[in-house]
């Protein structure tokens, strides 16, 4: 049994004193979670917010990482280095990564392996955009995405990761995938995982979903047969909001 596997992407928001504030509010509400739960703040709040979930039920992710362990890399910052404050997990992948930061399959796939070999939970994030699914190409563009973030990846290491499958068209739009939508692809996304390993490793691997996800939808997307969970933008930036979906 897949245990659901709720984080919250606060992407370029939250001031320390802001990031206090909302984790302190956090929580209580969540505290009797039957799922996992995890924020990932931006780097800057990141201590902040370790001090505040150390004993507590709330993981802590970070945005993104580099994959190599230090060097002449200005700006990055080290696997090692999130490690040491507390993250035991990190997305990788976004597509706003992909959109304006020029991520590629192959920069996923080195993060994926390198995170793992830290020991850090990698949240491998996949998805179409509005143009590409009306070209009816979504199975193309997430089956290109999942294969080469899974290149040379054994199913033992594969078993560990998460998947945050996104359409890029739902994320801050307003618009969400219908959970048929949304469990469509997630379906692939195990089928191609069974393809790539084997049965039990793809039935291991937790597929969160991502695009819009509120209290008001996050109960019929969970119910969801190979739904395991949300990474969640906008919804996680309010304590009230983030909680419903984590208690959905």
């Amino acid at each position: 049994m897949r245990k659901n596997f709720v984080a919250g992407n606060w992407k370029m928001n939250k001031t320390q004193a802001e990031a206090t504030e909302l984790v302190k509010a956090l929580i209580p509400l969540v505290k009797d979670a039957k799922i996992e739960v995890a924020v990932c703040p931006p780097f800057t709040a990141l201590q902040t917010v370790a001090g505040l979930v150390k004993g507590t039920n709330i993981r802590l992710g970070a945005q993104n990482c580099h994959f190599e362990k230090n060097g002449a890399f200005t700006g990055e910052i080290s696997i090692e280095m999130l490690k040491e404050i507390g993250c035991d997990c990190c997305i990788i992948g976004h597509s706003e990564r992909r959109q304006y930061f020029a991520e590629t399959d192959e920069g996923v796939n080195k993060k994926a392996k390198a995170l793992m070999a830290a020991g850090l939970t990698p949240i491998i994030c996949v998805g179409e955009t509005l143009e590409q699914r009306e070209a009816n190409q979504t199975e193309a563009i997430v089956i290109g995405q999942v294969r080469g973030a899974y290149d040379g990846i054994p199913a033992q290491d594969a078993a560990k990761t998460v998947i945050a499958y996104e359409p890029v068209w739902a994320i801050g739009t307003g618009k969400t995938a219908t959970p048929e939508q949304a469990q469509e692809v997630h379906a692939v996304i195990r089928n191609l995982l069974t393809q790539l390993y084997d049965e039990n490793t793809a039935q291991a691997i937790r597929i969160q979903y991502g695009g819009s996800m509120k209290p008001s939808n996050a109960a019929e997307l969970l119910a969801k047969p190979d739904i395991d969970g949300g990474l969640i933008g906008g919804a996680a930036l309010k304590a009230e909001d983030f909680a419903g979906i984590v208690n959905a």
